[in-house]
C-alpha cells in the first residue's frame, strides 16, 4: 500500500464520495435504501457472529448488485460443497442485490459497510473471514488494504480490464496498482484481462494472477437445467414473441417507436416488456404508454404463475423470474446499452434467443462473444433495431443459425466456477 494514495483516498476521495452518496440518498429511494441500510451492517454482523463458533471457516463474498451475485453464486455453492461447515457471508452495494438475492448456500447477507477505516476494521474484526472474495469490479480500497494488514486472504475473480480503461492511464494506474497489489489472488476472465492487470500491478510473485473465465456462464446453465423440456423443443414452436428485458428510459426512447411499427407489421407478434425497476408507478406508466398506442397490456405480478398470457403486450411487474420467461420468447433485446451498460445477455442466450443490445457493451465479454458468433446484434438506432428484428422474424435460416450460436457461446465457456473454486481452496 502506497502511503500517499492511502492519505489521498481517506482525506479527500472517499469523504467526497460519501457526501455525494448522502445527497443522492435525499432524492433517490433506491440510493436511500442502500445508504441507510449500511448503518445496520455492524449490528447485524455482531448479532450473527455472537452465535457462531470461532473455529468455523468464514468466507466473505462481495457483489455490487444482483447481476454480480449471479457470478458469485456458483462459486459460493461450490465452496460450500467442498467445505460444508463453512459460513458464507455475502455483502451487497446495491439494494437490487440485497433485497432480491436468494441462495440456500448463503448464510447471511448484509450491505457492504461504508469504506471508512473505522467501519471496515470493525466489520473485519467481527467477521474475521478466512477469505474475502470480490466479484468482477466493485472493489473498495480501505476494505482491501485493511484485510491485507490483518493477513486475510483477499481475492477478486471474474476480473476484467477493458481496452482503453481509465485504470490503464498513468495516474489511475498507479492508484490501482496500490489496490490490486494488496490482493492475494486475482482471477481474470480472459488472457487479455490477465495482461492488462499484469501491466497495472507490474512484475512480481504477488498477487497470484490467473485467467480462469467467467462463472456467470455456469450459473445460467445451472438455472436453465430446470427447463429441459422447453430446451429440447424447437424454438420455432414458441410463437413470435419479442422480449424487452431490463429496459431503461434511454432504451425506450430509441426502441419503443420501432416496437410500435413491428407490432403493426407483424400481427402475430407479441411483446413482453420488462422495466429495469418494476415498481407500481413504473408499471402504471408503461401501461398508459402502451394503451396510448392502441395496445392494452396484461401485467404479471404473481411469481407462482409464469405462463405468459396470449395478450399481444405483457408487462412484467416482479423481479427474479425473467430468466425462466426467456424460454417463452424467440428474440430478446437487453436494456442498459443506451445508458450505463447492458444487463445480463447470457440468460436469453442459454434459452436460444438471438440477443440485441445497445452500443454500451464494450465492457462485457459475453456480449462481444455473442457478436462474434452471430448470436448478438449491436443496435445504434431504432432503425437498426427494426431491421434486425425483421430479418430474424422473416428469415428462418438466419434466425435458426443465430439461435444455435447463442447457446454454443454459453456451452463453450462452462467450467469456470469449478476452476475458481479449486483455486480458492488451494491458494
Amino acid at each position: 500500500m502506497n502511503a500517499a494514495w492511502f492519505l489521498l483516498y481517506n482525506a479527500i476521495v472517499y469523504p467526497l464520495l460519501f457526501f455525494v452518496y448522502l445527497l443522492l440518498s435525499l432524492v433517490n429511494g433506491k440510493v436511500r435504501a442502500g445508504f441507510f441500510g449500511r448503518f445496520s451492517t455492524y449490528r447485524i454482523l455482531k448479532q450473527y457472529f455472537n452465535n457462531i463458533e470461532s473455529n468455523r471457516f468464514i468466507y466473505w463474498y462481495h457483489a455490487a448488485s444482483l447481476g454480480e451475485f449471479q457470478q458469485i453464486r456458483p462459486v459460493l455453492e461450490g465452496v460450500k460443497e467442498v467445505v460444508p461447515d463453512s459460513v458464507a457471508v455475502v455483502s451487497f452495494y446495491s439494494p437490487s442485490g440485497y433485497q432480491n438475492a436468494s441462495c440456500a448456500a448463503m448464510d447471511l447477507k448484509v450491505y457492504l459497510p461504508f469504506d471508512f477505516l473505522w467501519s471496515v476494521n470493525r466489520a473485519l474484526a467481527v467477521v474475521n473471514p478466512r477469505k474475502l472474495i470480490f466479484a468482477a469490479y466493485d472493489i473498495w480500497p480501505n476494505l482491501i488494504w485493511s484485510a491485507k494488514r490483518k493477513n486475510i486472504h483477499t481475492n477478486i475473480f471474474a476480473a476484467r480490464v477493458k481496452d482503453g480503461s481509465y485504470k490503464m492511464k498513468p495516474v489511475f494506474r498507479r492508484f490501482y496498482r496500490s489496490v490490486y497489489r494488496s490482493f492475494a489472488t486475482i482471477y481474470t476472465i480472459a488472457e487479455k484481462d490477465y495482461r492488462h492487470i499484469r501491466t497495472i500491478i507490474g512484475e512480481g510473485n504477488s498477487p497470484k494472477l490467473r485467467a480462469l473465465g467467467n462463472p456467470r456462464y455456469d450459473m445460467v446453465k445451472q438455472s436453465a437445467d430446470n427447463f429441459t423440456q422447453e430446451r429440447t423443443e424447437s424454438i420455432l414452436s414458441r410463437g413470435k414473441r419479442l422480449i424487452l428485458g431490463s429496459m431503461h428510459q434511454e432504451d425506450d426512447e430509441v426502441i419503443l417507436p420501432a416496437v410500435w411499427e413491428l407490432l403493426r407489421t407483424f400481427p402475430e407478434l407479441k411483446i413482453l416488456y420488462v422495466p429495469h425497476e418494476p415498481g407500481k408507478t413504473v408499471i402504471e406508466k408503461y401501461r398508459n404508454i402502451f394503451q396510448q398506442e392502441g395496445f392494452t397490456p396484461a401485467v404479471i405480478t404473481d411469481k407462482a404463475n409464469l405462463v405468459l398470457p396470449d395478450d399481444r403486450v405483457v408487462i412484467l411487474g416482479v423481479v427474479g423470474v425473467l430468466a425462466s420467461l426467456y424460454w417463452q420468447g424467440q428474440v430478446a433485446y437487453i436494456g442498459g446499452g443506451f445508458s450505463k451498460g447492458i444487463h445480463n445477455v447470457m440468460e436469453p442466450a442459454i434459452a436460444r434467443l438471438p440477443v440485441l443490445f445497445g452500443p454500451r457493451h464494450q465492457h462485457f465479454q459475453e456480449a462481444e462473444e455473442l457478436l462474434q458468433s452471430g448470436a448478438g446484434f449491436a443496435i445504434h438506432s431504432g432503425e437498426d433495431f427494426k431491421h434486425s428484428c425483421e430479418l430474424l422474424f422473416t428469415q428462418e435460416d438466419y434466425f435458426l443459425k443465430s439461435s444455435l450460436a447463442a447457446t454454443e457461446v454459453i456451452h463453450r465457456n462452462l467450467g469456470s466456477a469449478t476452476r475458481i473454486v479449486r483455486s480458492l481452496i488451494r491458494d
